[in-house]
C-alpha cells in the first residue's frame, strides 16, 4: 500500500525535472486564466439579467452553462495546447490525463444540476451541490490516476477496534456516503410520488397529504437501513443504540415523538385539513400545511403560526368548516323604546341584502331577544357559506346597511341611560343648596 504510494510520487516528482512537464503546466495554467475570465464576463451577463423578468428563460439557460463552463473551457484550452505541443514535438502524457478529468467534472456537475432541477429535493442539496460534484470528481480523478486501491488502503489502515467490531475511517466515509446517497434518493423519490399525488383530483387532500407523508417517513427509513447495509455495516450491532433511541425517546423526545404521531392521527382521522378553517384557543386562521411535527395556520394578517400537533389532539379545536362550510353569524342591535319593532325587524331584513355573501338559503332572520336596560333588543341572523373569506367583511356592510336604514327611516339607536333616585331629604337638600348640613 505505502510502497504503491510511494512509488507514483517518485514518478511525480521525476517528472518535475523534465521540459515536457513544465510546459504542460504552462498550457494549463493558461486554460485556467481562460476560463476564469470567461467565468467573470458570463457573471455579469447573469448579473444584468437579474432586474430583468422578460428574460427568465436566458437566465436559466446562462446559469445552466455557468455550471459547465469552467471545465470546457479549460478543456478546449488543453486540447488546443495539447496539439501545439505535439506537433512541435513533446510528450503531453499529463494533458492526456487532464482531458477525461475535466470531461469527468463537466459531466457530474450537469448530471448533479438536472437531477436537482428535475426532482427539487430541497434547498440542502442546492446549497451542497457543488460539494458533491467535487466530491464524487475526485474519487473519479483518483481512479484515472490509478491511485485509488492504495488511497483506500491508507484509509481502511486508519482504524480503532470496539469489542468485535473494527472501525476504519474508510468504513466511517463509505457509511456517511452511502446514507447520504440513499438519503437523497428517498428524498427525490419521496418528492415525485407527492407531485403525482397532487394530481389526483379523487383523493382529497388530507387523503393526499397523509399517503405522501407516510411514503416519505417509510421511503426515508428503508434509505437508512439499506444504506447502512450496502456500506457492510451489521444492522445485529445496532440494538444497543437502539435502545439508547428509546430511553431518549423516554425522557428527552417525548414532545418530539407526541407531536410526530399526533400527525399521523390528524392525517389519517381526516379531522383538520388543508385548507380549513380553525380556531385554536385565541387562533383564529387557515390551515396552509401539515406537517410531521406542527401544522401551519394563517390568519388574516398574513401572519404564519406553527401549532405543535399535540396541542390540536389534546385540546379543543373549532373547525370552522368540518362538515359543513355554512356559518350562521349574529348581529345584534339596540332601538329606543318609543320606536316599532316590527318595523326595524323588517328593515334588518332588507339590509341582510347589502352583502353578497350573505345566502338566500337559509333564509335570513330577525328575533326581538329581550328588553335591555337601554332598549329593545333585536338580533339578525345570516349565513355565510365561505368563512375562509373572514367575517369581519360581512359583519361590517350589514351594520353599515343598517344604519342607513334606521337613520332614514327615523329609528334611534339608543345611548345608555341611567335613572339615579335619591331619597335621603336632607341629602338632597345639601346638594340642591350647595351648603353643607351641620
Amino acid at each position: 500500500m505505502l510502497e504503491g504510494l510511494q512509488n507514483n510520487y517518485e514518478s511525480w516528482l521525476n517528472s518535475l525535472t523534465q521540459a515536457d512537464f513544465w510546459w504542460q503546466f504552462s498550457v494549463l495554467c493558461i486554460a485556467v486564466a481562460c476560463a476564469l475570465l470567461v467565468q467573470r464576463v458570463m457573471q455579469r451577463l447573469v448579473d444584468q439579467l437579474k432586474t430583468d423578468t422578460s428574460s427568465r428563460l436566458r437566465k436559466t439557460s446562462l446559469k445552466s452553462v455557468q455550471r459547465i463552463q469552467f471545465p470546457l473551457t479549460m478543456l478546449m484550452v488543453t486540447l488546443i495546447g495539447q496539439s501545439i505541443l505535439i506537433h512541435l514535438g513533446f510528450v503531453t502524457p499529463l494533458l492526456a490525463l487532464a482531458t477525461p478529468l475535466l470531461l469527468s467534472l463537466a459531466g457530474i456537475r450537469i448530471l448533479i444540476y438536472m437531477l436537482r432541477k428535475g426532482f427539487s429535493p430541497g434547498p440542502l442539496v442546492k446549497a451542497w451541490e457543488n460539494i458533491i460534484s467535487t466530491g464524487i470528481w475526485l474519487m473519479v480523478a483518483l481512479h484515472l490516476l490509478g491511485w485509488l486501491p492504495d488511497v483506500l488502503a491508507a484509509l481502511d489502515a486508519l482504524a480503532f477496534s470496539i469489542g468485535e467490531n473494527r472501525i476504519s475511517l474508510l468504513l466511517t466515509i463509505k457509511v456517511t456516503l452511502t446514507v447520504v446517497l440513499f438519503w437523497v434518493m428517498a428524498l427525490w423519490l419521496a418528492n415525485f410520488i407527492e407531485q403525482r399525488l397532487n394530481n389526483f383530483e379523487h383523493f382529497s387532500k388530507s387523503a393526499r397529504v397523509a399517503l405522501a407523508k407516510t411514503s416519505k417517513f417509510l421511503l426515508i427509513a428503508m434509505a437508512l437501513f439499506v444504506g447502512l447495509d450496502a456500506a457492510g455495516v451489521d444492522l445485529t450491532a445496532l440494538t444497543v443504540f437502539g435502545g439508547a433511541v428509546g430511553v431518549g425517546i423516554g425522557f428527552g423526545l417525548q414532545k418530539i415523538t407526541s407531536n410526530f404521531i399526533s400527525g399521523f392521527i390528524l392525517l389519517f382521522d381526516r379531522s383538520i385539513k388543508p385548507g380549513d378553517v380553525i380556531t385554536v384557543r385565541d387562533k383564529f386562521g387557515w390551515v396552509q400545511e401539515l406537517r410531521a411535527r406542527y401544522i401551519v395556520v394563517r390568519d388574516r394578517d398574513g401572519v404564519e403560526t406553527l401549532i405543535p400537533n399535540e396541542n390540536l389532539v389534546t385540546s379543543e379545536v373549532i373547525n370552522w368548516s368540518y362538515t359543513d362550510p355554512d356559518v350562521r353569524m349574529k348581529i345584534r342591535v339596540q332601538i329606543s323604546y318609543d320606536d316599532d319593532p316590527e318595523q326595524a325587524m323588517a328593515l334588518m331584513l332588507e339590509c341582510a341584502k347589502a352583502s353578497a355573501r350573505v345566502q338566500k338559503d337559509p333564509v335570513p332572520l330577525t328575533r326581538l331577544m329581550e328588553f335591555g336596560d337601554n332598549g329593545i333588543v333585536l338580533e339578525l341572523r345570516i349565513w355565510i357559506l365561505d368563512p375562509e373569506n373572514g367575517l369581519g367583511g360581512v359583519r361590517s356592510e350589514v351594520n353599515l346597511a343598517i344604519w342607513r336604514a334606521f337613520k332614514k327611516a327615523g329609528i334611534t339607536i339608543p345611548y345608555p341611560q341611567r335613572d339615579i333616585h335619591i331619597k335621603d331629604d336632607r341629602l338632597s337638600q345639601s346638594i340642591n343648596t350647595g351648603v353643607p348640613d351641620e
